[in-house]
């Protein structure tokens, strides 16, 4: 199938548009239940474990019996992103909007360490499923009241969303290898031998965590948001 082909399957099959088939025996599970088996050995054993065959075989049917349910690993992936994303957060009882992306930006990311594989995978030009929709729809939300134009807005989710997913890569362990929490004692050592190339990073010893690296980063978006909504408001 095309590319567009492929995303109009998984559309139908994420929206509850697909017609279930008729012929051979009544299904034995249900995508929840599909979908939640392969979180589950994602969450444990990384995204690499799962395959068609890993979760027919958790499941205790053949490879065949899955493709009444999913019709590839496509779709596969794609029913699990939208079980381990989870529901969208409430912002309706956060009063203002910094306050309501700085909420909203915390359940994403309590939602990615909750499932490490999630951010590398809901990346790029794809379909998504209702769940996972209603998150940018909560956030978008949030800026409704400001003087920002629609695409001033989507904008500023990403610029949000984007900083969580970059700082969540950041909490993985040899990603600061300039730290001396963090770095190898061989790339500590070719820093010390290459000071003079290197001099900063060869003499700090800030230990910079992903929590103070997020929450920094954030405030600082959030904060070039308040000065262009600030700087919009007084020209009315």
């Amino acid at each position: 199938m095309s590319v567009n082909e492929d995303q109009k399957a998984v559309a139908e099959l994420l929206w509850g548009l697909r017609k279930p088939s008729s012929r051979g025996p009544k299904p034995a599970f249900d995508l929840d239940q599909i979908a939640d088996t392969a979180v589950k050995v994602a969450d444990t054993e990384g995204l690499e474990a799962v395959s068609m065959q890993r979760i027919a075989a958790e499941l205790g049917f053949t490879k065949m019996a899955l493709y009444r349910y999913v019709r590839d690993k496509g779709e596969l992936i794609a029913v699990m992103i939208e079980a381990a994303v989870g529901e969208a957060p409430d912002l309706g009882r956060v009063s203002g909007w910094r306050a309501k992306l700085e909420e909203y930006a915390r359940e994403l990311s309590a939602a990615w360490r909750l499932h490490p594989w999630l951010p590398s995978i809901t990346a790029g030009d794809r379909v998504m499923g209702p769940r996972e929709t209603a998150w940018p729809e909560s956030a978008l939300g949030a800026l409704v009241d400001t003087p920002l134009t629609e695409s001033e807005r989507l904008d500023a989710i990403m610029l949000v969303s984007n900083h969580i997913r970059a700082t969540h890569a950041a909490a993985t362990p040899g990603t600061q290898v300039w730290t001396a929490g963090d770095a190898s004692p061989v790339m500590r050592d070719l820093l010390s031998r290459n000071a003079d190339r290197f001099p900063l990073l060869a003499t700090t010893h800030a230990i910079p965590s992903a929590t103070t690296t997020q929450e920094f980063g954030l405030h600082v978006i959030l904060d070039g948001l308040e000065h262009a909504i600030t700087r919009r408001t007084s020209k009315r």
